[in-house]
């Protein structure tokens, strides 16, 4: 069964950091291209970042780009999303999915996890 189980959210003070991981099974995601997208209230989802497959490069949204780091650790089996300096509109619900192109739009992705939420409030 293949799936992807996100982790790692919580609540956390504006300033604070969070490391969000997405795991994988029933299959091994060296060969995807990952992307982290947020879902907050009324608001559509949004790319945050991605990774590719084939080289390792990385985007980013203008909004995150300095505070957010997506790697991948393909010996786990897992990309990570480091948030440092977290603001209070960085509260969302956040995704990550794989797909066959790393880019900040849902539509090349096939797979997504469930959700972990992220809440930055003082």
């Amino acid at each position: 069964q293949l799936q992807l189980v996100e982790s790692g959210g919580g609540l956390v003070q504006p300033g604070g950091s969070l490391r969000l991981s997405c795991a994988a099974s029933g299959f091994t995601l060296d060969y995807y291209a990952i992307g982290w997208f947020r879902q907050a209230p009324g608001k559509e989802r949004e790319g945050v970042s991605c990774i590719s497959s084939s080289d390792g490069s990385t985007y980013y949204a203008n909004s995150v780009k300095g505070r957010f780091t997506i790697s991948r650790d393909n010996a786990k089996n897992t990309v990570y999303l480091q948030m440092n300096s977290l603001k209070p509109e960085d509260t969302a619900v956040y995704y990550c999915a794989t797909g066959r192109l790393a880019l900040l739009v849902p539509s090349p992705y096939d797979y997504w996890g469930q959700g972990t939420q992220v809440t930055v409030s003082s």
